[in-house]
């Protein structure tokens, strides 16, 4: 059963290396498979990269073509030319037969890689020829690379016009990776362009990722015809950038197949060849050595940071937790009157500290609002920071913390610079880190009959809180039941706050094993990210508390000790 061929057109792959490039090898193997048959000749293809060399002045010094004697031993039968196997490294020049024939000839030779080419070629037929024939290299310096790199077409399209990006593409696989790097000097001098003009924007819009590219040839002519251009096909694109991407087209042949290829021509000769890797493997005890390489170089570098960032990084002491809040008050939007500002505050429960610099209160700026949609909205974005420590107290305290409260209210004010009450609201720290988007409504007490709103229309004023934390439960009050019965309010607006929250302890450094022996109360602050409101949880767990307080005052004295001695003899063995 013959074997399933693939077509050299097949996708490449792509590889990731950490190892030198000089390791890389590849094994080649060509041979020639039979006819496909006469047909009727074919139009000639357009011209692609390959035959824009422009190597016709050097031809024309180049001696005639004439049938030259071949040396001792510089020419196989043919049964051999039929099939050939080579190993190819990085960058390895293996010369075609063209190329001898026109670097032989050292009055074609203008540039100095065509003069080392030239004594290479020399070397080799001092040494007995060359052992390639027909599977040959083209590395990165050669002008094929760069003419075929430049002749790629983006569209199957005779007629295609290379776009803007497509050249600039072209330009930026040119480059070479052993291009001079740019001075310290010239880097600070101008590192940010303010100013870019349309040419910069269009010169900098491509990524400069250098490519270095390597080719392997196979000469297909027939026998006693090698060494014409025509005849000369791709086998095999390598192309490596400076990040150790290996991109290989087509990919190692492996369990796969081999690749197939099929001439033009009247015979339509048809041809296979497999790729694959030759790359020496590594050792086991190599590999052991470069691993320690690895972690001493990981080492070292992590040193060199820590020696950059220092000893200077503020830490907390045990038992404290550090809360880190960059806040936005973003709009406020649904209220009655114009100009609007908001007045606000952090109160700090017991066990809170901040620092003596940090202010706990500020105002915003008077905003025009604008109608968006059915609502009135003022665009403050006014910027604030808050930072404030918790410190762990004794765990046998029956008391559990709260959390700090952000109280604000909303007023607005007229041409006669008199203000009014918007609204009150409060906002609970969030206790999760990361970025909250909040949005908290306010309500504002209001007055019965028409007098109240008459006044607060032309004269201005209304009905304020005394004490603005009576928006939740005062800090001052310290019974059991707060009443508001009488109290009356209105829904107004609501205001939006961008918070980014951040924690810092040292409990957050431990293991999870250690945290979950201590259960102490800072490790159930810091961590209970999942929770959406640490505070709601602390309120929850005090009013069961209460409760259940109440409940056995409630009860019986002697069914509280019978409840009790039931409960301590379930607990013996």
């Amino acid at each position: 059963m013959a074997e399933p061929l693939r077509s050299a057109d097949a996708g490449g792959a792509v590889y990731r290396s950490r190892d030198p490039l000089r390791n890389l090898r590849l094994r080649v193997r060509i041979q020639r498979v039979a006819s496909a048959g006469p047909l009727l000749p074919r139009a000639p293809p357009p011209l692609a990269g390959p035959e824009l060399l422009g190597l016709a002045d050097r031809a024309a010094t180049a001696p005639p073509e004439v049938t030259r004697p071949s040396p001792a031993g510089a020419r196989r039968p043919p049964q051999e030319e039929e099939e050939e196997e080579a190993e190819v490294g990085w960058q390895e020049k293996l010369f075609s037969q063209f190329e001898v024939d026109l670097y032989q000839n050292e009055s074609a030779c203008q540039t100095p890689l065509d003069r080392q080419y030239h004594e290479d070629i020399l070397k080799l037929e001092k040494s007995g020829g060359r052992k390639n024939y027909r599977i040959f290299t083209y590395t990165d310096h050669d002008r094929f690379t760069n003419l075929e790199e430049h002749c790629q077409k983006v569209t199957d399209s005779d007629r295609e016009v290379p776009s803007y990006l497509a050249e600039r593409m072209a330009n930026v696989r040119r480059r070479r990776q052993d291009r001079r790097p740019i001075e310290a000097s010239s880097l600070k001098s101008k590192i940010i362009t303010w100013e870019p003009s349309e040419e910069f924007i269009k010169n900098n819009h491509v990524i400069n990722t250098p490519v270095q590219t390597m080719y392997i040839m196979g000469d297909l002519g027939p026998y006693g015809k090698l060494g014409h251009r025509e005849y000369e096909h791709v086998l095999c694109t390598i192309k490596v950038d400076g990040n150790g991407v290996i991109t290989v087209k087509p990919d190692f042949s492996g369990s796969k197949g081999a690749y197939r290829i099929e001439l033009d021509g009247e015979k339509r000769e048809v041809w296979k060849y497999t790729i694959e890797n030759a790359s020496v493997q590594v050792q086991p005890e190599e590999e052991e050595r470069e691993q320690c390489v690895f972690r001493d170089l990981y080492g070292r570098h992590k040193e060199y940071l820590s020696g950059l960032v220092g000893s200077e990084f503020e830490m907390t002491l045990p038992g404290t937790l550090r809360l880190f809040v960059n806040g936005e008050i973003v709009s406020a939007q649904g209220y009655e009157y114009d100009n609007l500002y908001v007045h606000f505050f952090l109160e700090l429960p017991s066990r809170w500290s901040s620092p003596t610099f940090q202010q706990l209160s500020g105002v915003t700026q008077t905003c025009a609002t604008k109608k968006v949609g059915w609502d009135n909205v003022a665009y403050f974005c006014y910027p604030f920071t808050l930072e404030m420590f918790f410190t762990q107290g004794d765990e046998s305290e029956d008391s559990l913390p709260q959390w700090p409260v952000l109280y604000f209210e909303v007023l607005s004010l007229d041409f006669w610079q008199r203000y009014r009450v918007e609204g009150y609201g409060s906002l609970v720290l969030p206790a999760s880190p990361g970025l909250h988007m909040l949005t908290i409504p306010t309500w504002r007490p209001v007055e019965l009959g028409t007098i109240a709103e008459l006044r607060r229309f032309f004269i201005g004023g209304s009905p304020e809180l005394e004490d603005i934390t009576y928006i939740r439960i005062p800090s001052t009050f310290k019974g059991e039941r707060l009443s508001r019965f009488g109290f009356r309010t209105e829904t107004t607006g609501s205001v939006t706050f961008r918070l980014y929250c951040l924690q810092q302890s040292k409990a957050f450094l431990e293991s999870s094993a250690l945290r979950q022996r201590m259960q102490s109360v800072l490790d159930r602050l810091g961590g209970s990210s999942q929770q959406s409101s640490v505070y709601n949880v602390l309120e929850a767990f005090q009013r069961a508390r209460r409760r259940m307080q109440e409940a056995r005052k409630s009860l019986p004295q002697d069914l509280v000790s019978t409840s009790a001695s039931t409960a301590h003899q379930s607990q013996e063995p």
